[in-house]
């Protein structure tokens, strides 16, 4: 592979900065999900911000060290991103059947919702005594009023987010994939005539004598 290095380092020599940028991105935005949904306690979301961000380190590391494969296990873990996020937008405008006051984020194990419920944009959040509704329980109830943007609507922004980062990577890793399977074929063609020139160089004639 010694001899397919020059052109790749060419190509990242004007390009280095593109995956970077492209990562930088993507841990970013994961990293922001990844605190917002610790904060509501969304396991399902927290696992799934988990894996993204492991696969998009693997994914730099195979572009930048030249590993395929890597790149190839990023590309099918970014179809099956894509998906969960249009499951969640689906899910938050409760699409087909699903509802977003259902514990499906957290697992069936907690009653919490999206942090964005209570703490969005402009959200007055009052924590109001089981007196007041007349109940003898030991819940506490909580209202939430003035919010400028409703906590579905963020979710969605942050998953739309998500696919469109996605889809650039995609793209980009597809293109990268492409560059290394060229680089390949160039240098087994290459090899192939550097073999057969070295046989014909260290090829030495010799004399047969013939009895009679």
């Amino acid at each position: 592979m010694s001899q397919s290095f020059p052109v790749c380092s060419a190509f990242w020599g004007k390009n280095n900065h593109m995956p970077l940028n492209q990562s930088s991105l993507c841990q970013l935005s994961a990293l922001e999900r990844q605190i917002f949904d610790f904060l509501g306690f969304q396991w399902a979301p927290i696992l799934g911000n988990f894996l993204h961000i492991i696969v998009v380190i693997l994914g730099l590391f195979g572009t930048i060290q030249y590993r395929p494969r890597y790149i190839v296990v990023y590309t099918v873990w970014t179809a099956l991103w894509v998906t969960w996020n249009v499951f969640i937008i689906c899910f938050y405008l409760e699409v087909g059947g699903l509802s977003k006051d259902t514990d499906l984020m957290t697992f069936n194990i907690s009653v919490h919702r999206s942090w964005w419920r209570e703490h969005g944009p402009g959200c007055v959040r009052r924590v109001l005594p089981p007196s007041a509704h007349g109940m003898t329980d030991d819940y506490t109830y909580v209202s939430v009023t003035g919010c400028i943007v409703d906590f579905q609507y963020l979710e969605v922004i942050h998953s739309a987010v998500q696919i469109l980062l996605s889809l650039v990577g995609f793209v980009y890793a597809c293109y990268v994939i492409s560059i290394f399977m060229e680089e390949e074929d160039t240098f087994d063609f290459i090899g192939g005539l550097d073999a057969h020139s070295y046989c014909q160089d260290h090829v030495t004639l010799k004399p047969v004598h013939l009895s009679k």
